[in-house]
C-alpha cells in the first residue's frame, strides 16, 4: 500500500494543479485523467508522456492549449507509483504498473 500513498503524494504535489483533485482536468486546457484512454492504455506510453513529455498517438495534437511538462526527475519506482495511482483512481480501474516494466522509458 506504500506505492498507493507515494502515488497520491506525487499526484498531489505535481499534477493536481492542472488535472484537478477529481482528475477531471480543465476542459480545453488540461486533459481529464478520469476515463482517459491514455491513462487506461499502454503504461509504457503513459510513462513516456509523463517522464519525457512524449505525446502518445492516442492523444491528438492540438486538442489542448497546453503542453505536458516532462517529469524527467522521476525514478522508475516513483513513475510506477504515480501511474498506478492514476490508473486506479478517478473511477479508473486498470492494472497496477510495475517499475521493472517501465525500464525502456528510463534507458
Amino acid at each position: 500500500m506504500q506505492a498507493v500513498a507515494d502515488g497520491a503524494r506525487l499526484y498531489s504535489g505535481n499534477c493536481i494543479a492542472c488535472h484537478q483533485q477529481d482528475g477531471r482536468g480543465i476542459p480545453g486546457v488540461y486533459p481529464a485523467l478520469a476515463g482517459s484512454p491514455v491513462v487506461l492504455g499502454d503504461p509504457g506510453e503513459l510513462a513516456a508522456w509523463v517522464v519525457h513529455g512524449k505525446r502518445t498517438a492516442s492523444m491528438p495534437a492540438g486538442r489542448y492549449t497546453t503542453v505536458m511538462p516532462p517529469f524527467g526527475w522521476l525514478h522508475a519506482a516513483d513513475a510506477a507509483a504515480l501511474l498506478t495511482y492514476l490508473r486506479s483512481n478517478f473511477g479508473n480501474q486498470a492494472a497496477a504498473v510495475d517499475a521493472a516494466s517501465l525500464a525502456p522509458v528510463f534507458q
